[in-house]
């Protein structure tokens, strides 16, 4: 009886260590599903594509020029760490995406841009093919209608970390302690 007993405790453990098995791969799979081929400009009105992600560890933001908190405040965070990482950070890219490209024109995304740092590129294009990146990488963005016909955007306000592959590798939030952000992009320096 006791000898049926294991071998039953044994059966149940392997399909146990088989399911975890299984999860794992799926999510594996899913995992390297980040991003997508993208051909956009950038705020030179310079074709660019998902190939600018690759070969260098990268920070991307996703906002937009009319924001009125949240797009600001990251942008001049991302200048600061890139100060903080100094001659370190010269291998680190950053962009920044807009999720309004109605607006956001090349010329706006320069000008807005320039206010905050020289090492920050922007990113946009057609509004299809940017909310086709956008929902690529996972990033939620909406119009949200505001009265007198005007609208603003509600959008992820995290940063995005990718490895010099271009897969995803982490975030920084939204506010993130200047210390714990400059700590991580050391890491995706490193690591990425």
């Amino acid at each position: 009886m006791m000898r049926y007993i294991l071998v039953g405790i044994f059966a149940l453990m392997a399909v146990a260590v088989g399911l975890m098995t299984f999860q794992w791969y799926r999510g594996a799979q899913t995992a390297a599903a980040f991003g997508a081929p993208f051909e956009l400009v950038d705020h030179n009105g310079d074709p660019i594509t998902e190939a600018a992600f690759k070969g260098s560890p990268t920070a991307v933001f996703f906002g937009f020029t009319h924001c009125p908190d949240v797009c600001p405040t990251t942008l001049f965070e991302m200048e600061g760490w890139l100060d903080t990482l100094g001659t370190e950070g010269d291998e680190l890219e950053a962009y920044f995406v807009s999720v309004d490209p109605e607006r956001d024109t090349p010329e706006v995304m320069k000008g807005y841009i320039g206010n905050f740092s020289d090492r920050i590129t922007g990113i946009t294009g057609d509004p299809e093919a940017v909310m086709e990146m956008v929902k690529a990488f996972r990033i939620f963005a909406r119009k949200v209608e505001l009265e007198g016909g005007d609208y603003t955007m509600d959008h992820t306000a995290s940063v995005m970390l990718l490895d010099s592959q271009g897969d995803f590798f982490g975030t920084i939030s939204y506010e993130e302690n200047a210390e714990t952000a400059v700590t991580k992009l050391r890491r995706l320096i490193r690591e990425g």
